[in-house]
């Protein structure tokens, strides 16, 4: 994978990108496909968050996952699983501390749900601020509604891995470490890494984002996209250059899994599955030359440590 000794990768994907599937086709399918894990997005039409049953449900699952042999990092990006007017609403930066106590029960039940599968690890994201609201509030209101979900997932011994999303208040790198230490670098507090944004935003490249990122890195999502342009897409139709990136990750040591995101292609969400594992296989498998520890900052100084 690029470096003597690095870490083999795991691959996944996400069930955003299988919606029109039943969840036990779904993850058979990707059983036989070949991946190691899934991306599971608690939603509707899969595992619903808000069922009156959701343990029952979640220990199905469980034994589900267990039987394909499949890992399983827990998601919770569904688009209108609390609010069905208002597209990732309520979110943790609402003005109103009801509608961010509503996000915060969500993240908490996500917690368990993690728990109970023996999950990787919870992501999340941020929100879009409201209009509004200045910076130095959100920020805040960011930080106190995460503070609870952090104690459970202490309590859980589940990561809670927070994502950078273009748009969003946390939308980079930097952001994240600005709440990082602002939660006080907490043990259980680490980082989605989504490679299509740091292609689409960041300073650095991909493959630099990740050797910057890997003290904090709880959870990969991987797929194409251009500079710029916050458009997932199936590998070979952005302008990312794979194989450094792959190689950088199992460089790092990463143990958790690597999950094809790709929620807007449900429509070809088996097609794009059967495709994006080989894809990422053979990237996967290209050498590539060793390469400088990446500039600027943050430094990749040891998790638990402010750089």
């Amino acid at each position: 994978m690029g470096a003597p000794g690095a870490n083999p990768l795991r691959f996944g994907y996400g069930t955003n990108g299988l919606a029109d599937l039943r969840l036990d086709d779904a993850l058979a399918l990707l059983a036989d496909l070949g991946y190691d894990g899934v991306g599971l997005t608690l939603d509707h039409m899969h595992l619903d968050p808000m069922a009156s049953d959701l343990a029952a449900r979640t220990g199905r699952v469980a034994r589900r996952l267990e039987a394909l042999g499949l890992d399983v990092t827990v998601e919770t990006g569904a688009r209108y699983v609390l609010d069905p007017r208002r597209k990732h609403g309520p979110s943790l930066l609402d003005a109103d501390p009801a509608d961010r106590a509503r996000r915060v029960d969500l993240l908490i039940r996500a917690v368990r749900v993690a728990a109970d599968l023996g999950a990787n690890a919870v992501h999340c994201f941020s929100g879009i601020t409201p209009a509004g609201t200045d910076p130095d509030t959100a920020w805040k209101r960011l930080a106190e509604s995460l503070e609870p979900v952090l104690e459970a997932a202490t309590a859980a011994g589940v990561p809670l891995a927070v994502e950078p999303e273009p748009g969003h208040l946390l939308a980079t790198l930097a952001d994240f470490h600005r709440l990082r230490q602002t939660l006080g670098d907490a043990e259980h507090l680490g980082l989605t890494l989504d490679i299509g944004h740091c292609q689409c935003l960041e300073p650095l490249s991909p493959a630099d984002c990740v050797r910057a990122a890997a003290p904090w890195l709880r959870h990969v999502q991987i797929e194409d996209m251009r500079r710029s342009i916050h458009e997932h897409l199936p590998f070979g139709d952005g302008d990312i250059d794979f194989p450094p990136v792959l190689a950088a990750l199992a460089a790092t040591g990463y143990q958790g899994l690597t999950v094809v995101e790709l929620p807007r292609h449900s429509h070809a969400g088996p097609h794009q599955a059967e495709l994006s594992l080989p894809f990422l296989r053979t990237a996967a498998r290209q050498p590539t030359p060793p390469v400088a520890p990446p500039p600027g900052e943050p430094s990749a100084t040891p998790a638990g440590s402010t750089p």
